[in-house]
């Protein structure tokens, strides 16, 4: 029997969950799934510019932990983009840091 996986932490849920090609049709399109830690592994490390050490403190992962969570998401998202394929953002064994909740779209996010 393996270890239990741990939830990792992730601070907000992304305002979309959907990414496609624009003009082709969701029927003629292959989707790639990122899950959720995914996504917050390549907002902390890519869009944030922590290291690794620091994103995966924020996660409440171990180093070698969070950068196979990256590396994964970075896959998914380098398939989707020179294949033409959606993405989607779903699934994952995580949980919300205390005080954080749903990003929602507002009038002023283009």
């Amino acid at each position: 029997m393996g270890r239990k996986k741990i939830r990792r932490m992730i601070q907000r849920e992304p305002g979309a969950t959907f990414y496609k090609p624009q003009g082709i049709p969701m029927r003629l399109l292959e989707d790639i799934t990122l899950t959720h830690e995914g996504f917050e592994a390549i907002r902390l490390a890519d869009g944030e510019g922590l290291s690794q050490e620091e994103a995966a403190r924020q996660m409440g992962v171990s180093r070698p932990t969070f950068g196979r969570i990256l590396a994964t998401a970075r896959k998914a998202v380098a398939q989707a983009l020179t294949r033409g394929w959606a993405i989607r953002i779903d699934g994952g064994h995580f949980k919300l840091a205390k005080g954080c909740c749903k990003a929602t779209k507002t009038d002023t996010d283009a």
